[in-house]
């Protein structure tokens, strides 16, 4: 198997799952129980949440462990919602964002809340002065993902959160897809009024485990935010995610994020280069182009057009390869992707797309293979097609 879906799920690094092990068999306590064995455990999630922190550069005590990604966005935009709803019942948002986001925000529009869901130009980055036109009074959330999961596309963040305080509003970004592959720090995103309120991530999106995920709540002024808890029953996470500790998950993403922080520009450098000559070389078959922003874009992905092939029937004979054509979480939709759509490219157009996500195990040998067996695959569906 040639794993080339990397932006849907990592596979978990075996120091991960080294430095795990033991809280899968010997070390196994409740991290809540006061006796040593939950003491030790205690201490263990301590020092994951350090990792965390120290990876986004922020405090300790503003990481709230989730099961993921999802859960966290839910705790988040739900609780900004109910918290600060006398304030105003505007949220602002972007067509590319994750499901995630989109499903919460139309769940919050049969609550009364209304939901401002922002264009994107065709290279897939928001227009600062269409989110300046949408910016009211009333406006109490701005969400938009730092890393678009289908194209890699790179919103620029530090001037949308900068628009957003000074309209009042709180700054929220996904960055699921960037927490361990781009230098994040929450706290300084290069100005004074550039700060993220509120941020997302996954474990297994940086090759650690499933079913584990963290929100940044900000807790410093000038933006400190308070939300209601989603769930309720012990007070867990201060008070926001009750719930007995996933200890073996947290501890798998606290090394995740210290590998990914150590290793990050090395990784870069090879990844990017790997995806560079992917990218190249499946240009050079007749009728492909590249989706999204090519400057402002994660370094790992690519989102390639081929005209008059059906994605599906790319997929089906790429067999031993894995791409996607388009994110996981709407795998099970016969709709064309919804970035694609909102980025100008036709329905036909969006069906005709695949995404190669590369990754830390990604090899120049299963490049070499996937160039050739796209160019057989892409020939062989238009001879077909005639």
């Amino acid at each position: 198997m040639i794993y080339l879906d990397n932006n849907a799920t990592t596979r978990i690094d075996p120091r991960v799952l080294e430095t795990m092990m033991p809280y899968l068999t010997d070390t196994y306590a409740n991290a809540a129980s006061t006796h040593l064995f939950g003491l030790v455990a205690h201490e263990a999630v301590k020092t994951a949440r350090q990792q965390i922190a120290d990876l986004i550069g922020s405090e300790t005590h503003e990481i709230i462990f989730t099961s993921g990604a999802t859960e966290a966005i839910n705790l988040a935009i739900k609780g900004v919602a109910e918290q600060y709803q006398l304030k105003g019942r505007h949220i602002i948002t972007v067509q590319t964002e994750h499901k995630a986001v989109l499903d919460v925000c139309e769940y919050l529009e049969t609550r009364g809340f209304e939901v401002t869901y922002l264009p994107v130009q065709p290279d897939g980055l928001l227009d600062l002065d269409t989110l300046k036109t949408a910016l009211r009074p009333d406006t109490i959330l701005v969400s938009v993902m730092l890393v678009n999961n289908e194209t890699g596309v790179i919103q620029p963040i530090s001037d949308i959160a900068e628009l957003a305080h000074e309209a009042g509003a709180l700054f929220m970004t996904d960055a699921t897809q960037a927490v361990g592959k781009l230098p994040i720090a929450v706290d300084h995103l290069g100005r004074s009024d550039a700060s993220v309120d509120l941020l997302t991530l996954s474990g297994h999106k940086l090759y650690g485990p499933k079913g584990i995920g963290a929100l940044y709540v900000r807790q410093r002024r000038p933006h400190k935010v308070k939300i209601p808890a989603l769930l309720h029953g012990g007070g867990h996470e201060r008070g926001l995610r009750s719930g007995t500790l996933n200890v073996p998950g947290i501890v798998g993403l606290g090394k995740a994020c210290e590998l990914a922080r150590h290793g990050m520009v090395v990784e870069t450098q090879l990844i990017a280069s790997l995806r560079d000559h992917l990218e190249t070389a499946l240009l050079e078959i007749p009728g492909t182009r590249v989706n999204g922003n090519r400057e402002n874009r994660l370094y790992n992905t690519t989102n390639i057009l081929f005209e008059h092939c059906d994605s599906d029937a790319m997929i089906m004979g790429l067999e031993g390869i894995a791409v996607s054509n388009g994110s996981a979480c709407t795998a099970a939709s016969i709709d064309p992707s919804h970035v694609l759509l909102a980025m100008g490219l036709t329905e036909t157009e969006a069906f005709s797309c695949l995404r190669f996500s590369l990754g830390r195990f990604t090899t120049e040998a299963e490049i070499a293979k996937t160039v050739k067996a796209m160019k057989d695959v892409v020939e062989g569906l238009r001879a077909m097609v005639g």
